[in-house]
């Protein structure tokens, strides 16, 4: 993962580096005009920020990607996936979830905390995103997206590449009532008591979707232990939102 020094800054895969035509980032929080406690580069409009200030920072992020089109996941902490195709409108269904083989748009997850993946299939050329907070971690949303893009474009889990953003890093991933909130299987994940660590477990995972750990990029930035660079839902409650970001050019 390397970092992009303009305004707004943002990050990108090393993983991704060999595929010019694959646009993406990982977008911080500098370079809007959402002020405190959004500064200032909030992405989301779920979350206070005056409409007209999240309608130009998304704007901000459309330049910097030079993609006509960028479809944000419209997100409720679910697993459901969703195949977007031209003839979708800028309003999405419900889904934590997106993929296409669509050219010249982009998909996109806002996310404090959670984690955003995205994902490259090289062969069929297609692209998805998604969206995993502790709930998505829980019902293996990245699973459940791999197995649909095998489904219906044909992705074999070997050949898909997959990116994790900064998010909440085993330092600060505290779950009191884990017993009854988190699956048994991520028990062991835990580097003191009742810490997990989400980016192990998220590796876990795509193992054991089939995706090679040599395709795997998790970034292991914490998005909680930097406030300069990344908002936090756990460390601010009221905050803005990141935009993780993947496109196709045509």
């Amino acid at each position: 993962m390397h970092f992009e020094k303009k305004k707004p800054e943002w990050l990108e895969f090393d993983l991704l580096e060999p595929y010019p035509h694959v646009i993406h980032g990982v977008f911080l929080r500098h370079g809007g005009v959402s002020a405190v406690p959004f500064m200032s580069l909030n992405l989301s409009f779920d979350h206070g920020d005056q409409h007209d200030h999240v309608k130009a920072n998304r704007e901000v992020v459309h330049k910097c990607l030079g993609l006509p089109k960028i479809l944000y996941a419209n997100q409720n902490h679910g697993a459901i996936v969703h195949r977007v195709t031209a003839k979708n409108g800028d309003k999405l269904p419900m889904a934590d979830a997106l993929f296409t083989t669509e050219k010249q748009m982009g998909l996109a997850i806002t996310h404090a905390d959670c984690q955003a993946a995205i994902f490259y299939d090289p062969v069929h050329e297609a692209i998805g995103v998604a969206h995993a907070g502790w709930k998505g971690s829980a019902a293996n949303i990245y699973a459940r997206l791999i197995e649909t893009m095998q489904r219906e474009v044909g992705t074999q889990p070997h050949q898909l590449l997959v990116c994790i953003s900064p998010s909440l890093g085993p330092d600060h991933a505290e779950f009191k009532n884990y017993k009854q909130e988190l699956p048994q299987d991520f028990w062991s994940f835990q580097p003191k008591p009742n810490y997990f660590d989400f980016w192990a477990i998220s590796r876990k995972q795509l193992n054991g979707a089939g995706v090679l750990d040599k395709n795997i990029e998790i970034s292991g930035l914490c998005t909680f232990c930097n406030n300069d660079e990344y908002y936090s839902y756990r460390r601010d409650k009221e905050t803005g939102r990141h935009a993780t970001v993947i496109g196709l050019k045509g």
